[in-house]
């Protein structure tokens, strides 16, 4: 048996390769339970014990880049204790083959240790998120929802740096160099994107507005839906989704709905001319009452603002709470315009006669 495992096979002996593979069957069969307990120390850094939700969350999305990162990591050090094989030993283009191999090995644990990371931050964000839903303030689960992209996005970049410097051999520091002035370059290229990128800090930092607000734009009207790196993502009033650059959103003069204290309505009344002041005094003084036994309308106003030539006119305002949403408030200012209608049939007043009627009239007259 001692002579069968010292034989050579490819440079190698033959008990060398046993040993190799037993290592990498071992990582493999207690790869999950290694994966869990540096997933528990993890934990304890990252998380809380108390939580065992957040415990059971964590473990499903840092076990399994763990074991995939801890199964490279040991036949990787398990492989290199390999002598590697003569007859193998040539050139691809300008580099070995071990060359290469090495290359890829690397690089594979890079992305992996990469993905582990972005899992660790998907779980940062969920914690963060649950204390964000905790509070009114939707602005907080945006903001959360923003870094993770961003930080995600850093990751990868240090990823690609570092396969740069550990599979392809280069200098980052020179890399660096390269990718200032040539990042230089693609900023001018893409200066709407960067002012839109800017625009996007600017928004969370200022929080003119905050996901789930009501706004309303030049050409727009409608929810915030997602506040990204470049847009804004907005439903409008007619279900439709558009998208709107981040930089337009900040220097576009933006009514926030959602943060009006009150909704207001109004109605003008134009009444004929051939109505008495007592007509008058009774219709203003009907449409207080009415007003002032809605629940839903906090404060009011009607008076006779205007008279003339035409027509008297009386100005109806009130305002309802923001509680009330947008169809509720329709339906309240309908319901003030029949009745506004109703008290007119009751005092016997009519709506002044149009501009296209008095100019008639008096063709017929002349």
């Amino acid at each position: 048996m001692e002579k069968i495992l010292q034989q050579y096979f490819l440079n190698n002996t033959i008990g060398s390769y046993l040993l190799v593979f037993g290592s990498i069957v071992l990582a493999i069969v207690c790869k999950r339970l290694i994966s869990k307990y540096f997933a528990n120390l993890l934990y304890k850094m990252v998380g809380q014990n108390s939580n065992n939700f957040r415990r059971k969350a964590f473990l499903e999305l840092v076990v399994q880049p763990l074991d995939v990162f801890l199964v490279l990591l040991v036949s990787l050090i398990a492989i290199d204790e390999l002598r590697f094989p003569q007859a193998l030993d040539f050139r691809i283009y300008h580099i070995t083959v071990k060359q290469l191999l090495d290359s890829v090995g690397n690089g594979t644990l890079i992305v992996i240790f990469i993905w582990l990371c972005i899992r660790v931050i998907d779980f940062i964000a969920l914690m963060l998120e649950e204390k964000a839903n905790l509070t009114s303030d939707q602005t907080d689960n945006q903001l959360i929802v923003f870094f993770k992209d961003f930080f995600k996005v850093i990751l990868v970049i240090i990823g690609v740096l570092l396969i740069f410097r550990f599979s392809f051999n280069k200098d980052v520091s020179n890399l660096l160099t390269g990718l200032s002035i040539v990042g230089a370059a693609i900023a001018l290229a893409t200066r709407e994107s960067m002012e839109n990128l800017i625009a996007s800090f600017i928004i969370f930092f200022d929080k003119p507005f905050a996901t789930g607000d009501l706004v309303k734009g030049n050409n727009f009207s409608g929810y915030i839906e997602k506040i990204g790196l470049r847009s804004t993502r907005i439903r409008t009033l007619e279900k439709t989704l558009i998208t709107v650059p981040n930089k337009q959103m900040v220097d576009t003069i933006i009514d926030n709905v959602s943060l009006r204290l009150q909704r207001k309505g109004e109605l003008k009344l134009e009444i004929s001319l051939k109505t008495s002041g007592k007509q008058i005094q009774d219709l203003i003084q009907s449409a207080r009452t009415f007003l002032a036994a809605q629940h839903e309308v906090e404060n009011f106003m009607v008076a006779l603002s205007e008279t003339g030539k035409n027509a008297h006119i009386i100005s109806i305002d009130y305002f309802a709470g923001m509680t009330q949403n947008l169809e509720e408030f329709i339906m309240l200012r309908e319901k003030i315009n029949l009745s506004v209608i109703d008290m007119m049939e009751q005092t016997e007043i009519e709506f002044a006669a149009s501009n296209v009627e008095v100019v008639l009239a008096k063709h017929a007259n002349g």
